[in-house]
């Protein structure tokens, strides 16, 4: 199947067409025009919003109403007739919110929006092949898919639950009364997140609408004492500079890093069957590593989840055995997917261009005045409450566990308070499979997911048995920090390669060519080093009733 011309790719939408012209005029398929087009302009609405519908200004309804409004215009001029998923999924999750028992709202809830999300998954790439190339609406459906989880979850903490059976932090953010109609479609569909996230708490998000947000935030670390005589109003206006800044330079690696080792080398001949293991353990390292600068600048602006899609001829040289000198890239994709390649590479060309604006939604909330999480140690205002990613701990982590818990740090805070701590049996394996499931269903998601599980028991495992041992003097624990960062950095790249492959053929040539080293060495780890078992409610969090008991004694 033969490609089409660039100009047929730009104009193929199901969102609004009136920016058209200025797709032609630039090169850049319409879809992702059209999503620049509503994240600029959610900016800028976002700055407006937070000065002239302050809180001060005007009554909550008044800014919920606004807030939604402008959510539901952006979701329709990028996704068009794709947005009525959105709106059923809202609808359906809300009826159940004012019909379900409270014992019981938190799973209905939980099981109809995951099973929906996993529906338009299958059926958007398996069954309809991206027949109609958009901008990808499973992405907002997954923002509000963990929202929507959330907020089931913290209904049930707050009505269905004792207090003292409750963490001290699911006491914080329960919620002792069904939201209104209005409060839950502005929570879920407001302008700031509904197109690129991230996910938020339903209780900090009201209590931003209603102009508590800053002050409930600075009560929490006791202002008076980091130095405030009288209690301040923050300014976001620096943090959002700070993360605009950082969406440029991170735009500056892809464009220059990113683009001189691209994924696809991982298939080449010459990393195959040419290079040694030692030179192909640095060398995937360094790709990984190259791939990085456009999450960085996704999860800096916002949480936009695109699908990668990788167009390379080199996938299938490797794959075939062959060495043509040319060949069809439509034979590429219909060996790897069942999926035209005119519209997977369009695809991948949105992919490319548009998780850079998953940085801006972050800025965007914080535009509007949301996202202030308190004073630093060092007195300093903080607007961290919705980053995605923490880039220093990320590439200084010297476990599995710490770099996950930097990486996506909205889904991996999701998938802690909707799985991990409520599940009464193997939490991690679970947590890991609910993941998988939320991302989509191309096998690469699977790969990564499952080749973490091993990973994360077999890290847990050795830190258990050896840590100890390097904790007497500061020399060995230098020397244990240097190590387990290189191990750690090491064996995130052999994990996540798969996630950015997709495909099952290109994962296994990987995995091939580098002999399954971590799976084997995983594997080895957890069946013969000693399990020293972790207690049940040593994972949980503690329990306002627990910590009562431990001052009572």
């Amino acid at each position: 199947m033969a490609a089409e011309p660039r100009s047929s790719l730009s104009y193929r939408t199901t969102g609004s067409t009136c920016l058209h012209p200025l797709s032609e005029l630039l090169g850049i398929p319409l879809d992702q025009v059209n999503f620049v087009a509503c994240q600029l302009f959610a900016l800028f609405a976002a700055f407006w919003f937070r000065l002239y519908l302050s809180p001060g200004k005007t009554s909550p309804d008044v800014r919920h109403a606004f807030a939604t409004i402008f959510g539901i215009y952006f979701v329709i001029f990028c996704f068009g007739w794709y947005s009525v998923h959105l709106f059923v999924l809202v609808l359906t999750c809300y009826g159940i919110m004012v019909t379900a028992s409270i014992s019981n709202v938190h799973r209905y809830s939980f099981f109809v929006a995951m099973g929906y999300l996993t529906i338009c998954h299958i059926s958007r790439i398996y069954i309809f092949h991206y027949g109609i190339l958009t901008t990808d609406f499973s992405g907002p459906l997954m923002i509000v898919t963990q929202k929507i989880t959330t907020l089931a979850f913290q209904v049930h903490d707050g009505l269905g639950r004792r207090a003292e059976d409750l963490s001290s932090e699911q006491h914080r953010l329960a919620v002792k009364a069904i939201p209104s109609f209005l409060e839950y479609v502005s929570y879920l569909l407001n302008f700031m997140s509904v197109i690129a996230g991230p996910c938020n708490n339903f209780q900090d998000y009201i209590a931003f609408i209603e102009g508590r947000h800053t002050h409930m935030k600075l009560l929490e670390v006791n202002w008076k004492e980091k130095g405030f005589h009288s209690l301040p109003e923050p300014s976001p206006t620096g943090a959002v500079m700070h993360k605009l800044c950082m969406t440029l330079v991170s735009l500056l690696l892809f464009l220059t890093l990113t683009k001189t080792f691209p994924v696809t080398s991982l298939v080449d001949d010459w990393f195959v069957h040419e290079a040694n293991f030692l030179t192909r353990l640095c060398y995937l390292y360094i790709v990984m590593q190259a791939s990085k600068p456009k999450y960085y600048f996704a999860w800096t602006l916002g949480h936009r989840v695109q699908r990668q899609v990788q167009s390379s001829a080199e996938f299938m040289s490797h794959l075939t055995g062959e060495r043509p000198k040319s060949f069809s890239k439509s034979a590429v994709w219909e060996s790897l997917f069942p999926i035209p390649f005119s519209v997977t590479q369009g695809v991948f060309v949105e992919y490319q261009a548009l998780c850079y604006e998953e940085l801006k939604a972050d800025a965007v909330n914080n535009a509007a005045g949301f996202g202030f999480s308190g004073v630093d140690k060092n007195g300093n205002f903080s607007w961290d409450l919705l980053s995605n990613l923490n880039i220093w701990k990320i590439e200084t982590a010297t476990s599995f566990k710490m770099y996950v818990e930097n990486w996506n740090i909205q889904t991996a805070t999701w998938l802690k308070r909707v799985c991990y701590e409520r599940v009464p049996w193997y939490p991690t394996v679970l947590t890991f499979i609910l993941s998988a499931l939320w991302h989509g269903v191309y096998p690469g998601y699977y790969f990564t997911f499952l080749t973490g599980i091993l990973v994360t028991l077999a890290a847990r495992t050795v830190r258990k048995n050896c840590r100890c041992y390097f904790l007497s003097s500061k020399a060995l624990k230098v020397v244990y920090d240097v190590v387990t960062w290189a191990v750690t950095q090491l064996a995130v790249s052999y994990t996540v390669a798969p996630f950015v492959m997709l495909a099952v053929e290109p994962t296994i040539s990987l995995y091939k060519c580098m002999y399954f080293y971590l799976h084997i060495v995983s594997l080895l780890i957890i069946l013969f080093l000693p399990i020293k078992p972790q207690a049940h409610n040593q994972r949980r969090p503690q329990t306002l009733n627990s910590v009562n008991k431990k001052k009572m004694d």
